[in-house]
């Protein structure tokens, strides 16, 4: 335990202190415990030196029995093998294995008395998950909740063809469930998640797409949250395959191999649900497929789940001699989850007052994005409603400020950096392409989560809760929410809060006439003057700028809902969906 590794969230955690509070420690004080591994971004401290530090100043450190049952597993051998070891606890915790660490053992047995051995695990699984959040994939929880309302109500069997670590089947409340997955470390896990949680069924590995299991059989439901952009999926291998039934799915397509897949194991009438990035919707390769998926009537609907979201694919198999729908539900970007089974059991009340007609789809490029599709088609009084609602709740009311004679003194960014106040990190010029998210600058600029993606890859720089992002373009942001790495043309400046508030320099950079274009300049940010206050005077500054913020975010989307409100409002006058003076709900 005294080799314990122990990350800046971690010790906050325990100390039950935010992340700035723990950045602020290591700058105030030269004696806090330097970092003995991981990287600039996400270095790891001593647990025995953190806690010696913490005594020694009387903070609060406590280590739960949880916390030492996880340090103890991650001390007995490198990360790359802790997986395994997870796995090895769950099957403890389970009763299949008595064979463990004496020290793991105990500490398992300890939690266990006190929370359960399904609770037991999910912490450690937790853990295990945050300590590897760059490398892993597991589906959100509330968006494995949305897809089993959707399709798992009622249904006596449920199946997810690339289960992960199990995440979509324990959203569901079904007498059996089955999952596959590729990597046998999540199968065993999902496997000991699911069994500690009392489910019946089977989860084991296996490549869905190249060992495709006849055996398996047909599910009332298929929920499944795929890897995206794989090339190497099996293409050659799988021509003339019998589930591609709706056409060969091209080798850049493998997210429609993978519809098809779930389309091939749900019975008739069955529901699928399944998570696929945007560009399915529309890539060329995939348009005969999508084609084909419309006019039998197989695809009822996608849902974008957020401008940085994936989309939400709904396909129910067709049964035979049943009657082709005329219509498909085309929606989002939805910002609130909720939305979306709201919308859909619309749909499947009134399919032809909801939905776009299947017809007009067909044209040459047979483009499926829902964005795209919120034009004339779409039931545009509604839609109308829709947009009048929303631009009515936005906060235009504009900030109101007093004159003043005030002419502070001045400072720099660079001379604040120099004091320890501030540290200044320059993201790389270039990524390379990946699946972890990434926060472009049109992100910042929108003010949104990251839509980017990107390779991990050393001297990324990551924004943590309460850091400012910003631009040589001069946008800036405090930032909020989990950690995100930050691309090209963006930089993080980490405030200590104790002398600098970072909304306050939010403001202070918005202020400064940056170049409208980097790349014609040799313009340093560290010149940027930032005026003398003391700490309560920025604390008051940055909500005034704050406000400004969101004011300027506000006028941005008036705009833009504006020009919708103005289209709408032809459209539906046109089409009769609209009258002169009624109301607009």
């Amino acid at each position: 335990m005294d080799d314990a590794r122990i990350s800046a969230v971690e010790i906050a955690r325990l100390a039950g202190v935010g992340r700035a509070a723990v950045s602020n420690w290591r700058r105030r004080y030269p004696d806090f415990p330097a970092p003995i591994g991981g990287s600039a971004s996400s270095p790891l401290f001593s647990l025995a030196a953190v806690q010696s530090w913490m005594r020694a100043r009387g903070k609060h450190f406590e280590l739960t029995t949880g916390e030492r049952a996880w340090r103890r597993l991650r001390a007995l051998g490198d990360d790359l093998e802790l997986g395994t070891r997870l796995s090895r606890a769950g099957a403890y915790l389970a009763g299949r294995v008595r064979d463990l660490d004496p020290e793991l053992a105990t500490l398992l047995d300890e939690l266990t008395a006190e929370i359960g051995d399904a609770a037991a695990f999910e912490l450690l699984f937790g853990r295990y998950t945050e300590a590897h959040s760059r490398q892993l994939s597991n589906t959100p929880a509330p968006v494995a909740r949305l897809l089993a309302g959707l399709a798992g109500r009622g249904a006596e069997s449920v199946l997810d063809p690339a289960c992960g670590f199990g995440t979509l089947l324990l959203a569901v409340d079904a007498p059996w469930v089955l999952g596959r997955d590729v990597d046998p470390v999540a199968a065993s896990i999902a496997a000991l998640r699911l069994a500690l949680h009392g489910y019946d069924g089977e989860v084991r590995e296996a490549d869905s797409l190249r060992e495709d299991d006849a055996g398996i059989g047909l599910a009332d439901v298929v929920l499944c949250d795929p890897p995206f952009n794989e090339r190497t999926w099996g293409h050659d291998e799988l021509i003339g395959d019998t589930r591609w039934e709706y056409g060969l799915p091209p080798r850049g397509e493998s997210e429609l191999a993978w519809v098809q897949h779930c389309l091939a194991h749900v019975k008739p009438g069955g529901l699928v649900a399944i998570l696929m990035p945007g560009a399915p919707a529309s890539r060329r390769g995939g348009k005969r497929i999508r084609g084909n998926l419309l006019r039998a009537g197989a695809l009822r609907a996608i849902f974008t789940l957020a401008p940085a979201g994936p989309d939400l694919w709904l396909l129910r198999r067709p049964e035979p001699g049943g009657r082709a729908p005329s219509t498909v539900l085309l929606a989002g970007p939805v910002d609130e989850l909720s939305t979306v089974e709201k919308l859909w059991r619309e749909y499947e009340r009134d399919p032809g007052a909801a939905g776009t007609r299947i017809i007009d789809l067909l044209d040459d490029d047979i483009d499926l994005t829902p964005a795209r599709r919120r034009n004339g088609t779409e039931h545009s009084g509604r839609a109308f409603a829709e947009a009048y609602d929303r631009f009515s709740a936005l906060p235009l009311a504009i900030p109101s400020f007093a004159p003043g004679e005030a002419e502070p003194a001045f400072t720099t960014v660079g001379e604040l950096i120099r004091a320890g106040v501030l540290e200044l990190r320059h993201a790389p010029a270039k990524t390379a392409d990946g699946d972890h998210p990434l926060l472009t600058l049109d992100d910042l600029a929108a003010g949104r989560a990251p839509t980017g993606r990107a390779a991990s890859a050393a001297g990324e720089v990551v924004a943590e809760a309460g850091d400012v992002v910003g631009s040589v373009t001069g946008l800036a942001r405090v930032h909020s929410g989990p950690s995100v790495r930050v691309g090209p043309a963006l930089s993080v400046y980490r405030v200590d809060p104790e002398r600098l508030d970072a909304w306050f320099l939010v403001g202070c950079l918005r202020a400064a006439e940056l170049p409208a274009n980097s790349g014609s300049t040799r313009f340093d940010v560290r010149r940027t003057r930032i005026p003398r206050h003391p700490v309560e005077t920025q604390r008051e500054l940055g909500r005034a700028f704050a406000r400004l913020t969101a004011f300027d975010d506000a006028v941005r989307e008036a705009a833009e809902i504006g020009h919708t409100l103005v289209r709408l409002g032809f459209a539906g006058l046109t089409e009769g969906r609209l009258e002169p003076g009624s109301p607009n709900r």
